[in-house]
């Protein structure tokens, strides 16, 4: 089979704002964009390898890994939204509200749900991670089933405003990032979730990564929890 990258322009038009903001940021050169490798198109392909930005869904991401780790290094691209405006659309007067301000920050930690889907791959020497931390301005359409039209709309797009903070992930050892400072030398799910300020079923699934990678070990349990340690 021949492995010889081809490039092509496809897929451009249908891109979402996040991404391709992303994509010139990675590489501005646009003859690295869309490249075909075997029977798939990477995001990115240069220099640095293939770059694939995810925002969700990391499980569609596997039979391209299956693919692309077996010659090339991998990076996926993960875009977190750290200060988020929203602004409302009426689809009706085609109107935007100002932007206001959401009370939610972003945070590394909630990479975790995603990895978990991918998390037999996440040893794979070829394998990388990218965490970008951006502000992000989010329109959205007045379109929802609540008196207000706000829970339940539709998400029209994001346009990124600042970047904040990038983490990579590039060996097993990196993962410790992923550990607040906050925690103590010894922590159960319960205080990675109060430290996280993630749901307790996401710490479990942070845990159970961090344990995969050999970030954390378990060294006993208090009462019914496992207890862990760096």
């Amino acid at each position: 089979m021949d492995n010889t990258p081809e490039y092509n322009s496809i897929g451009t038009l249908s891109e979402k704002t996040v991404h391709a903001v992303l994509k010139n940021y990675l590489a501005a050169d646009e003859t690295c964009h869309e490249v075909k490798i075997d029977n798939y198109y990477a995001d990115i392909f240069c220099d640095k390898g293939i770059l694939e930005i995810q925002t969700r869904n990391f499980d569609k991401l596997r039979k391209k890994l299956d693919v692309f780790l077996k010659n090339y290094s991998v990076t996926i691209v993960y875009p977190i939204a750290y200060k988020k405006w929203l602004r409302w659309i009426n689809e009706e007067s085609g109107e935007i509200s100002p932007p206001r301000k959401s009370p939610k920050t972003g945070t590394p930690y909630m990479i975790f749900p995603e990895l978990y889907k991918i998390k037999s791959y996440l040893l794979h020497p070829n394998l990388h991670l990218q965490l970008v931390l951006i502000d992000i301005e989010e329109y959205r359409y007045l379109n929802g089933w609540s008196k207000d039209k706000k829970k339940g709309s539709e998400r029209c797009d994001g346009i990124p405003t600042d970047l904040v903070q990038e983490i990579y992930i590039d060996i097993p050892l990196d993962y410790l990032q992923l550990i607040p400072d906050t925690l103590g030398d010894t922590f159960t799910s319960r205080d990675y979730k109060i430290a996280s300020k993630l749901s307790q079923n996401h710490a479990s699934t942070a845990l159970n990564i961090l344990y995969h990678v050999g970030a954390v070990k378990r060294i006993g349990k208090d009462k019914r929890a496992y207890l862990y340690s760096r």
